[in-house]
């Protein structure tokens, strides 16, 4: 299998940093996913949090927690 970052082929097996080929590609892969370079394309979702939540549509769910008001 190759490294997801670097793309050198390495071993999965007894591979503490498996998929990746060594700590730095682990901690390359982890910062890019903290900065937000992994993402889905497309419009961003906007969420006004002064909105109230809708109820579910679909009564025949089970274990729904509803507030106590």
């Amino acid at each position: 299998m190759k490294c997801p970052v670097c793309r050198t082929p390495t071993e999965w097996k007894d591979n503490h940093w498996r998929p990746f080929c060594s700590e730095r590609c682990q901690l390359t892969d982890l910062g890019t996913w903290a900065t937000g370079g992994y993402r889905i394309p497309g419009t961003p979702l906007t969420i006004d949090p002064e909105e109230p939540i809708d109820e579910d549509p679909d009564p025949s769910r089970t274990g729904s927690i509803t507030p106590d008001n």
